[in-house]
Parts: structure tokens; C-alpha cells; sequence
């Protein structure tokens, strides 16, 4: 997650697929949280695609993890995260996230 080769570090968060599907979500979470200011667009869409698949196994958790981090998470990170959310959470995620 540290590397300067973008391929390297989206590796490392999509990596966490295995882990997360088994019920392990903390890693996923510690890289979504310092990968969110990842200036790549691809990276924004590792780590909105990891948050989603920690939602479809804990989406209590996803969404705890969104209260916390939705200002600052990259638009693209932010829609794919939501992407199975109904459409109030949604609207009101994406709200917390445009007053920054």
C-alpha cells in the first residue's frame, strides 16, 4: 500500500477480496482509510469496490465505517461504495460528502 507504482498499491486493497468474504473486514478498512487520498482514479475505484463487498457482508459495518469517512472519500470511492445502498442513504451520503 505504501508503493509508489499505482499497480502495487491497488493490489493491496483489492487483495483484501479473500479476507473479506471470510468475514474479515479490518484490514480492508485500514487501507480504504489511507488509501482514500490516493490521488489515482483507479485507486478511488479499488477502494470504493472493497468498501461495497465489506457492505455485502456487514452492512452495518460499511455503513459505521461511511459515518466516519463519507466527507472526505473521493466521489468515485463514495459511489461505488454505495452502489447497493437504496436510494435515501444514497442522497444522504453523497450530501455529507459535497459539504466539504
Amino acid at each position: 500500500a505504501d508503493s509508489p507504482v499505482l499497480w502495487r498499491r491497488r493490489m493491496a486493497m483489492v487483495s483484501t477480496l479473500g479476507q473479506i468474504r471470510l468475514g474479515h473486514h479490518d484490514q480492508a478498512l485500514r487501507l480504504a482509510t489511507k488509501l482514500q487520498t490516493d490521488p489515482h482514479h483507479l485507486m478511488h475505484k479499488a477502494v470504493g469496490w472493497m468498501l461495497r463487498e465489506v457492505g455485502n457482508k456487514n452492512h452495518s459495518l460499511l455503513d459505521a465505517f461511511l459515518d466516519d469517512h463519507a466527507a472526505t472519500l473521493p466521489r468515485t470511492a463514495l459511489r461505488y461504495a454505495l452502489k447497493k445502498h437504496d436510494d435515501a442513504a444514497r442522497t444522504y451520503y453523497l450530501a455529507v460528502a459535497q459539504e466539504r
